[in-house]
């Protein structure tokens, strides 16, 4: 187990941003992988000397941590933005163009506006006039993207937990509408929802392999 003093050493190794000559957003995205419910990306420029010993990539944070980080990021950030594509969207553009342009529409929404920006990932495309460079686990690398996947992914499991209330059946108040074996026995048994996104596997050989 990793004591809670390796736990904060490790992630004071966390750089502020990318690059510090432009003004920078950290860009990432939540819930690429999800059967159902938008996918969220958030884009988040912080002051240069922000620190937070929490911050970290936010699949490997508690919940409780990456809500009490989303409060003061939402509070410290110099601007942040959050946007969410719909699932009958990623239907049409597909997962990876709807999370490309779920970082677009964030970013373009910051005040002030960002000079460059660094992307979680190994591909991004964009109709933006900004500079910007993919960051391979940039999350786990970057305070500004790791900033950014908190409030994705907080905002989309909150997002999920009211939508869960209208549909209890599918789990989504603890899969957040992932593929888990919960989740794909409901679809078998009550069918898809107007949330699910018809364009991923749904199919009941699915439930074969393990979870």
């Amino acid at each position: 187990m990793v004591s809670a003093s390796c736990f904060c050493d490790w992630n004071a190794m966390l750089e502020n941003q990318y690059q510090y000559e432009l003004l920078e957003a950290g860009c990432d995205e939540a819930g690429r992988g999800c059967l159902a419910g938008p996918v969220f990306a958030a884009a988040v420029i912080l002051p240069r000397d922000f620190h937070d010993p929490l911050l970290n990539d936010s699949k490997q944070m508690t919940e409780r941590n990456r809500d009490k980080l989303r409060a003061i990021i939402e509070r410290e950030a110099l601007a942040w933005a959050v946007e969410a594509v719909s699932a009958a969207r990623i239907d049409e553009i597909n997962i990876l163009n709807a999370s490309f342009e779920g970082m677009s529409l964030a970013a373009a929404r910051l005040d002030p506006a960002p000079e460059f920006l660094a992307i979680d990932g190994n591909r991004f495309r964009t109709r933006l006039e900004i500079p910007w460079q993919c960051i391979v686990k940039g999350d786990g690398k970057y305070a500004d993207i790791a900033a950014a996947s908190v409030l994705a992914k907080t905002h989309r499991d909150e997002y999920m937990r009211r939508l869960a209330e209208a549909y209890p059946q599918y789990g989504w108040l603890k899969n957040k509408g992932y593929p888990t074996r919960e989740h794909r026995l409901a679809i078998r048994k009550y069918g898809l929802t107007p949330h699910h996104r018809l364009t991923f596997n749904h199919e009941i050989d699915q439930l074969e392999f393990p979870f």
